[in-house]
């Protein structure tokens, strides 16, 4: 069976989807970033240095979404018609869960843009706070719904 990212000569190829039907998507995400209990009270507390972390980051998450097509080469570029991004904190585990959800109306998924946003959201609270804590784990980034199109919805 021939792949669809790649011709019969094994060039690599942007899918076609000029014939695929028009329908709302939409793709949900999350992914974790655990650091020392004293970077994640300087977070909470909003006395970083460099401003409101968490702020920046999902100002960032929102921009890494809508550049996805520009970083993944044969992903195709899509208008962004929502994205909300959230965070909940655990001081137990010392980590920040990023939550992102995405919505289109378009012709193929937006479940890499979603995890586009939180790869982005995390690495920006890693670099936002490196000087302090250069021991931080990013882990567990991954999709938790996509619905909408021809294979219908998946839920982890």
């Amino acid at each position: 069976m021939q792949s669809s990212h790649f011709d019969k000569k094994g060039a690599a190829k942007m899918v076609d989807v000029s014939k695929k039907k028009i329908t709302t998507r939409v793709a949900k995400a999350e992914g974790s970033i655990h650091m020392k209990s004293t970077t994640l009270k300087m977070i909470q507390k909003g006395l970083h240095k460099k401003g409101d972390v968490l702020s920046i980051a999902r100002l960032a998450g929102i921009m890494g979404a809508k550049k996805t097509s520009d970083l993944i080469p044969l992903c195709h570029p899509l208008g962004i018609e929502g994205i909300n991004i959230d965070f909940e904190i655990n001081n137990k585990s010392n980590s920040i869960k990023v939550l992102v959800n995405c919505k289109t109306t378009n012709k193929t998924g937006i479940e890499i843009e979603a995890l586009t946003a939180v790869s982005i959201c995390t690495l920006t609270i890693y670099d936002m706070c490196k000087s302090v804590d250069r021991g931080m784990i990013i882990s567990n980034v991954f999709l938790t719904h996509k619905s909408g199109g021809k294979s219908g919805t998946f839920k982890k």
